[in-house]
């Protein structure tokens, strides 16, 4: 694949997967109430289509990661380069800021914001733990099984984690940088960020390498 437009394209699909998942958390909340499950229900159902749809356009220009995750995955899998994961890591992070920006800008509100939302404890790192364990395992399974339902079942995986999971499977270090710059129903705190982002990393790698064995692929499991 050509480099450029493999940047591009991972930077828009993130941007596009950002503006989706705050967007949609703003509008969620203003429409539901106060009933947090009826936001929430809002929120998944929006995030896992767009997932669906930006995997379809966008995987044959880029791989359509729009996840730092999934690039170290591919990474330990020797499957991309260390200065292509670099530059893929790069433009997520800027993508999902952009497009927190853009769900601010469209519904008139502060562009930049910074999150007061506390999502932190034990039980929360588990969950992205086990959110990108999952997501990085269902990419890797269904690459080999089935191809053409990835875009399919990474909608369907992240819609299940939304409910599954305590912390609502961010399972993207690139959302959650983003989402802490976001005040609104689908932030971060800041400070609580980092334990997440450690949390996603390590569910990716280990993933990854049970991924390799089960599967019988000599690139991540030797």
């Amino acid at each position: 694949m050509e480099l450029p437009r493999a940047l591009v394209a991972e930077g828009l699909g993130t941007l596009l997967l950002l503006a989706t998942v705050v967007g949609s958390g703003i509008m969620a909340e203003n429409l539901a109430g106060g009933n947090d499950a009826v936001a929430l229900l809002g929120n998944t159902l929006a995030t896992g289509a767009i997932l669906a749809v930006l995997i379809t356009m966008l995987a044959p220009l880029s791989g359509a990661h729009f996840n730092p995750a999934v690039t170290i995955a591919f990474l330990v899998r020797r499957e991309v380069r260390v200065s292509t994961a670099a530059a893929y890591i790069g433009v997520q992070v800027a993508g999902g800021l952009a497009g927190a920006a853009l769900a601010h800008a469209m519904f008139d509100m502060d562009l930049v914001q910074v999150s007061t939302q506390a999502r932190t404890g034990m039980g929360q790192w588990l969950a992205e733990a086990v959110a990108t364990f999952g997501l990085v395992a269902t990419i890797l399974a269904t690459l080999k099984a089935r191809p053409s339902a990835l875009a399919a079942m990474v909608g369907l995986y992240i819609s299940a984690g939304y409910w599954f999971t305590a912390s609502t499977s961010f399972a993207n270090p690139a959302v959650t940088i983003a989402r802490s710059f976001t005040d609104t129903f689908s932030g971060i705190a800041p400070a609580d960020a980092p334990a997440f982002i450690v949390a996603q990393f390590v569910g990716a790698v280990l993933a990854t390498g049970l991924m390799g064995w089960l599967l019988g692929d000599r690139r991540s499991s030797t």
